[in-house]
C-alpha cells in the first residue's frame, strides 16, 4: 500500500500515529490531547507551527515529537513569558529553565523558545506563513479574542487555529464564550475531554482526513470523541506512572545521601572521641 493510501476499513482518525506515546511527561493540562497532536502533525504536514502559552511545554513537545518521528522539517515556535498569570498560577525560572533544556537536548533543530509578550511576537511572521496556531496563554474572554485576531492573519489558508481550555467553565475564564461565536459547522471541530480543544479551519477547509474531520456526522463525531478520550486516558495514564517513578528515584537519591552522610558522620574523628560520651547517656537515659 502507498504511504499516501489508507485502509478503507480502518477509521480516518486511527492512524498509526493516533497511538504514539510522547517522550517527555511535564505536568500538564495538555496532557490527554498528545494522541490528537500527532494525528494531525501527520496529516496537515506542518512546516511551521506556533504556540502562544507553552508553560511546562507539554503540548509543544508533543508537536516535536510527532514531526522529529515523521522525519518532517517543522518548526515549532513555542511564545511565552514563563512567568505565570492568575489562572494557572505564577512561578520562577526554574520552569523556563527545564523547557530550555529539553528543547536544547532532544529539539533543538525544531523547537525555537520566544520569551515575552505574544503581540511582540507578531511581527516574527509574515501573514499567511504559519500551518498551525495554537492559542492557549491567558484565558479570559478578551484576552483570547484579541490573541486570535492578531494571529489569525499568520495563518495560511487551509491551516488551523486550536483553542485549549473551551469546556473551561470557570469564572475568569472565557475561551468558551469565543469558540461559541466562531466554531463554524463544517470547518471546526469540538472535544470536551481535557479543558476542551478546539480546531478552527482558516480559509478553505483542507482535504483529505482533516476534511472529513471538519465534515463528520454527529455520529462519527462522538466515535472521533470517544477514541480520542480513550487514547488520552492512556497518555494521561503513562504521565502518572512517570511522575510516580520520578517522585521514587528522587526520594530513592534523596535516602541514599542521607545514610551516606549518616556513614561519613560515623566514620568521622569526632564521632568515635564522643563515644563514650553517648554510652554514659544511655545509661543515664535508662
Amino acid at each position: 500500500m502507498d504511504s499516501n493510501e489508507r485502509d478503507a476499513t480502518v477509521p480516518f482518525w486511527l492512524t498509526p500515529t493516533s497511538y504514539w506515546l510522547p517522550t517527555h511527561y511535564p505536568g500538564s493540562a495538555w496532557t490527554t490531547h498528545a494522541p490528537f497532536a500527532a494525528w494531525l502533525v501527520d496529516t496537515l504536514r506542518p512546516t511551521t507551527i506556533v504556540e502562544l502559552g507553552s508553560y511546562r511545554g507539554f503540548s509543544c513537545f508533543a508537536f516535536a515529537e510527532a514531526a522529529k518521528r515523521l522525519g518532517l522539517p517543522t518548526r515549532i515556535f513555542a511564545l511565552d513569558t514563563w512567568e505565570g498569570d492568575e489562572h494557572g498560577g505564577f512561578y520562577g525560572q526554574e520552569v523556563y529553565d527545564y523547557v530550555a533544556a529539553v528543547a536544547e537536548a532532544d529539539y533543538s533543530d525544531s523547537v525555537t523558545l520566544t520569551r515575552g509578550f505574544f503581540t511582540d511576537s507578531r511581527r516574527l511572521f509574515e501573514d499567511g506563513s504559519v500551518d498551525i496556531v495554537h492559542i492557549d496563554g491567558r484565558h479570559g474572554y478578551e484576552d483570547a479574542k484579541a490573541d486570535f485576531e492578531e494571529y489569525v492573519t499568520a495563518v495560511r489558508d487551509g491551516g488551523i487555529v486550536m483553542f485549549h481550555d473551551i469546556a473551561e467553565h470557570r469564572e475568569g475564564f472565557g475561551v468558551f464564550q469565543l469558540w461559541d461565536e466562531i466554531a463554524d459547522p463544517g470547518r471546526s471541530f469540538t472535544f470536551e475531554h481535557g479543558h476542551g480543544l478546539g480546531i478552527l479551519a482558516v480559509g478553505r477547509v483542507p482535504d483529505g482526513p482533516l476534511g472529513e474531520l471538519f465534515r463528520a456526522d454527529a455520529g462519527t463525531a462522538e466515535r472521533i470523541r470517544a477514541d480520542f478520550v480513550r487514547l488520552g486516558n492512556v497518555v494521561a495514564h503513562r504521565a502518572l506512572l512517570e511522575t510516580h517513578s520520578a517522585q521514587y528515584k528522587r526520594q530513592t537519591a534523596a535516602l541514599k545521601g542521607s545514610k551516606a552522610k549518616l556513614a561519613a558522620m560515623r566514620s568521622s574523628t569526632s564521632w568515635r572521641i564522643t563515644k563514650p560520651l553517648r554510652a554514659v547517656g544511655r545509661l543515664l537515659h535508662r
